[in-house]
């Protein structure tokens, strides 16, 4: 799986998204070099049924929009080298896609979120936040995450796991 790939899975399964998972049983595990997520290594494991995906297509048959709604996988999140855990038991979440002409995609999602951005997307990481409330972000062709805003609760992650 190259890096592009792998980080959009990553950031798809924390956010609770299912992009070709269907309602399978997940089970993934990805450790994120430090720097990339949080200034250590970062493990991240997702375990549970994704939530329901229905997506919306024009009469051409293209996407246009999509809605994930359920609620969610278990997280875990490692910093590797403390051994420090943090666990999110599945809270629920919704999570609205557009697709946009310029080959953009916008979400918006509400509830129990999870967004990991990379040191190359804007802002730039590494930081791995759960945000209870709404969070708008748009991901180009490139996979470069930007976030638009934030509302509601919000939890540093690589902080919590600093200890």
């Amino acid at each position: 799986m190259n890096a592009l790939v792998s980080s959009r899975l990553v950031r798809a399964t924390a956010l609770g998204l299912a992009f070709g998972l269907g309602t399978a049983l997940v089970a993934a595990q990805e450790t994120l070099p430090a720097g990339v997520a949080c200034s250590f290594p970062l493990q991240f494991q997702a375990t549970g049924t994704p939530p329901e995906t229905k997506v919306f297509t024009d009469k051409e048959g293209n996407p246009v929009k999509s809605i994930t709604a359920g609620k969610g996988v278990q997280l875990t999140f490692t910093n590797v080298t403390s051994g420090a855990t943090l666990s999110l038991k599945a809270n629920g979440s919704v999570t609205k896609q557009t697709f946009n002409p310029d080959g953009t995609t916008t979400f918006v999602t509400t509830g129990h979120n999870v967004l990991i951005l990379f040191p190359s997307d804007v802002p730039p990481g590494p930081t791995t936040t759960l945000y209870v409330g709404r969070v708008v972000f748009t991901v180009d062709n490139a996979g470069v995450f930007t976030l638009l805003g934030t509302s509601g609760k919000s939890t540093d992650i690589c902080a919590v796991l600093s200890i």
